[in-house]
């Protein structure tokens, strides 16, 4: 397989700690374990270069079977960017390292490049020194979190010590959380969506505002999505199991959206989740029960 594929012009962001990390990646959120390996090795051949798994997947090891399979090809390790991230039942400072050092066994990795507290819930400050002191071994390039709501990044923001790189959140375009990335960006947090395209919830790739304005630039609904979100300055990591949507999802660098298209696409928020509020205290029940044997 040649994983060389020269694709459109990637994009990076400059995280606070001085990494780079591409503004468009692949992610496994939902990808059948037996399927993962494939997914990622054509992600890979098409260009993508960052890759997006967790514990909480259950296909830590098929990632890391196709990032072998990656560098056998005559890829450098340094020019993949690997996140994984620490589930709930790991938090606390001894838990999580040993969390830690199994993802990277199934990864099969000397080094992470970001690694995520993967919900706000737990011992969260045991969890982020542990995270720290990987950091500081440079076991780990990056750290940072994921659904951290803005009161709880001001919180671990204030009394930790040690700003997080990135906050991984529901983000698209009938939910576009602007007031928690004014907060992110007071911080320089790097803003990371999770379901760009809302799972496909509210018929989103048949949205008369997100087709017309894609037909304007022979688009897709998908794309415009993506690109709108990248000129937000957010980081996308779309999940797709065809390679032909893998190739369209990457093809994002060729355009830009006019000021007026970037306003009329923010004129559909909603302003609420479409999955589920991380406050509301029976799904924050479940959340934490998820995985309870």
């Amino acid at each position: 397989m040649n994983f060389f594929s020269k694709g459109a012009k990637m994009q990076y962001l400059t995280l606070n700690d001085g990494n780079k990390m591409p503004i468009l990646g692949f992610g496994v959120f939902q990808v059948d374990p037996k399927e993962t390996q494939r997914c990622v090795e054509d992600a890979i051949s098409v260009g993508y270069r960052s890759i997006d798994t967790a514990k909480a997947y259950f296909n830590e090891e098929s990632v890391g079977a196709a990032i072998k399979t990656a560098l056998a090809g005559g890829l450098k390790r340094e020019e993949l960017f690997i996140t994984t991230k620490l589930w709930i039942n790991d938090s606390g400072e001894e838990q999580a390292l040993k969390a830690f050092d199994a993802s990277m066994k199934k990864l099969g990795l000397d080094y992470l490049d970001l690694y995520l507290i993967h919900q706000p819930y737990g011992d969260i400050y045991g969890s982020w020194r542990a995270m720290k002191r990987l950091k500081e071994q440079g076991r780990i390039r990056s750290i940072g979190v994921s659904n951290f709501y803005a009161d709880r990044i001001v919180d671990l923001c204030e009394n930790s010590g040690v700003i997080p790189a990135v906050n991984q959140l529901e983000c698209h375009p009938f939910y576009q959380r602007e007031a928690l990335k004014r907060v992110l960006d007071g911080y320089g947090i790097t803003f990371e969506s999770w379901a760009s395209f809302a799972e496909g919830k509210n018929d989103i790739f048949k949205n008369a505002v997100l087709s017309g304005i894609g037909e304007k630039y022979g688009k897709s609904s998908a794309q415009v999505i993506l690109r709108w979100l990248i000129q937000r300055g957010i980081v996308v990591i779309p999940k797709s199991v065809k390679i032909e949507r893998m190739k369209q999802n990457f093809d994002v660098f060729d355009f830009a959206l006019a000021p007026d298209d970037m306003a009329t696409i923010a004129a559909l928020d909603i302003g609420k989740t479409l999955f589920f509020d991380h406050r509301d205290a029976e799904r924050v029940k479940w959340i934490i029960h998820a995985f309870d044997k």
